[in-house]
């Protein structure tokens, strides 16, 4: 071939790409093609080798697009959790969770204990897993959700944040119990919760047990919800809860607070 057909080949395949919208396609095509010959390989292997090199990039590029949209404040992965303090949370039930079978059957995830036992690494390392899986997630903390639901229903918008919510194939609310909600605040926090039960997964952190949570008391007593449907475990632990709608089986110890170490030193932590 010579340079003016190759020079061609390039312009056809760039435009094709374009319209086709397979960016990498056209940025790898000619370095592709080079190699191919180098390594004598046919026509059809040359093409599988695009064709994956556009997979390739656009997993790549979805993973990095539902980090962004989930809007963790920082990235902690699952891997990276020490278990050190809290034995009763192994390895091998993180590894587990990172495969993302729960969402897969729409089940739920809270994490019970104090301040700085880790619930919010906990609960980024799973969104971020389930990311990188290509599944859609948005982290958030409780009031951060209130005051968006609020909002939202003071401009008549609220069904469409509520159906924007509920499309989420996890949604990870984060410090539940930390700040008093008034009635109206947990009336429209519970429609998002409800609106998920069963067909979609939420991962939930607080300190406290969900049957003392003072923002939920009366919203809980209008809505009969069994006490056992949040699980009642005491301060001072880190639980792993698996299921809001049966009685759950919890994972967990009491563990000290990392963000301080004995004698009052402060040191670099990342745990919440």
């Amino acid at each position: 071939m010579t340079a003016t057909s190759d020079a061609a080949a390039q312009a056809a395949i760039g435009a094709a790409a374009r319209e086709l919208k397979l960016p990498t396609v056209r940025d790898q095509a000619t370095r592709l093609a080079e190699i191919a010959a180098r390594d004598h390989a046919g026509y059809l292997a040359y093409l599988a080798e695009v064709l994956a090199a556009e997979l390739d990039d656009r997993s790549a590029r979805r993973r990095a697009r539902r980090i962004a949209e989930a809007r963790f404040p920082r990235l902690k992965r699952l891997a990276d959790f020490s278990t050190d303090a809290i034995p009763a949370i192994t390895p091998g039930q993180l590894a587990h969770l990172a495969t993302g079978t729960y969402l897969d059957k729409g089940e739920p995830i809270v994490l019970l204990g104090d301040s700085g036992t880790g619930k919010t690494h906990l609960l980024i390392g799973l969104g971020l897993a389930a990311c990188e899986q290509g599944r859609r997630v948005r982290y958030v903390t409780t009031a951060q959700l209130v005051n968006e639901l609020v909002e939202a229903a003071d401009d008549r918008a609220l069904s469409r944040v509520v159906g924007r919510y509920a499309r989420l194939d996890l949604l990870l609310l984060d410090e539940l119990g930390y700040v008093q909600i008034d009635p109206r605040g947990a009336e429209l926090l519970f429609q998002i919760i409800t609106e998920r039960e069963e067909r979609a997964s939420i991962a939930i952190g607080t300190n406290l047990p969900f049957s003392k949570a003072h923002m939920f008391a009366s919203t809980c007593a209008r809505r009969r919800l069994k006490r056992d449907m949040f699980g009642n475990v005491g301060a001072g632990a880190l639980q792993a809860v698996r299921g809001l709608s049966v009685p759950a089986a919890a994972a967990g110890l009491p563990a000290p607070s990392w963000r301080r170490r004995p004698g009052g030193l402060r040191v670099p932590v990342s745990l919440p």
